[in-house]
């Protein structure tokens, strides 16, 4: 870069001029996109904070619905007078007691094969599963010959620990210490009970009603469980299973009543 000396020793006059570089020129403000690009900005900053709202008010919603479970929990604990800690103490009081005899039943254990029965190991025994066998008018017999025939067939995977029919006969198709393919999900933590039927609405008759209440009785003794252990198909994934007692909350409430009577009149009758 060549740069401008001033010879300060001849006048002002006879110095050569001085070349001075141009002053930069200034860009032309646009003051529209200026404005467009602040909009954009606050727009963009709007929606953030609604979007922050909407996450805020659904974790509020979340936390009203937990606590009105809860809510609901603990009045439903009260209900009747009784207290969370009366019905624990029932509940214990209920094992204690519970000198249930084995009932009368036919061991008729299907034979090993993968579809029906595959010989797996039973660890443990949270619940009992009541069903019904979908098949109007069917013997227990028959219906434990489907669960045989199933290791030829292969069609499906299906089976119960025990047949009750309609005649109250009980047929024990696996062992208690293997188990069923009856409740999907299920089947490492429960003992299912399969019920024959004659009416067309899915009730089951005196004598299929009273084999379960004993047969129950005797189980919730082996495991050290109570009639708040006893489940529906239904009450795992919805299956209409047992038909009239899922269609009709009184009725299966009323069995689990009878359960706890059963358990209670066999220590009057043994105690």
């Amino acid at each position: 870069m060549e740069l401008d000396f001033i010879d300060i020793s001849r006048p002002r006059s006879e110095q050569a001029p001085v070349r001075r570089r141009p002053a930069p020129q200034r860009r032309p403000v646009n003051r529209q996109a200026q404005r467009k690009a602040v909009q954009k900005r606050r727009a963009a900053y709007r929606r953030k904070r609604r979007l922050l709202k909407g996450v805020i008010l659904l974790l509020e919603i979340c936390f009203i619905l937990l606590l009105c479970f809860l809510l609901y929990r603990l009045v439903r604990s009260f209900s009747g007078g009784e207290s969370f800690v009366q019905t624990f103490s029932s509940n214990r009081e209920i094992i204690r007691q519970n000198k249930a005899e084995k009932p009368e039943m036919t061991e008729e254990f299907l034979t090993v094969n993968p579809y029906s029965r595959p010989g797996i190991e039973l660890p443990k025994v949270k619940n009992i599963f009541v069903h019904y066998t979908a098949n109007q008018g069917t013997t227990a017999a028959q219906n434990r010959s489907y669960f045989e025939n199933l290791g030829i067939t292969g069609e499906t995977s299906a089976s119960a620990h025990f047949v009750i029919g309609y005649e109250g006969k009980i047929i024990q198709c696996i062992p208690l210490q293997e188990i069923a393919y009856a409740v999907k999900g299920r089947n490492y933590d429960s003992v299912s009970i399969e019920c024959c039927y004659l009416s067309e609405d899915g009730k089951f008759t005196d004598a299929t009603y009273q084999s379960l209440l004993k047969l129950c009785a005797w189980l919730m003794r082996e495991y050290k469980l109570t009639p708040d252990d006893l489940r529906r198909h239904y009450d795992e994934g919805g299956k209409l299973c047992p038909l009239y007692y899922a269609e009709h909350e009184e009725a299966w409430e009323q069995l689990k009543q009878d359960v706890e009577e059963t358990i209670l009149n066999t220590e009057a009758v043994f105690g």
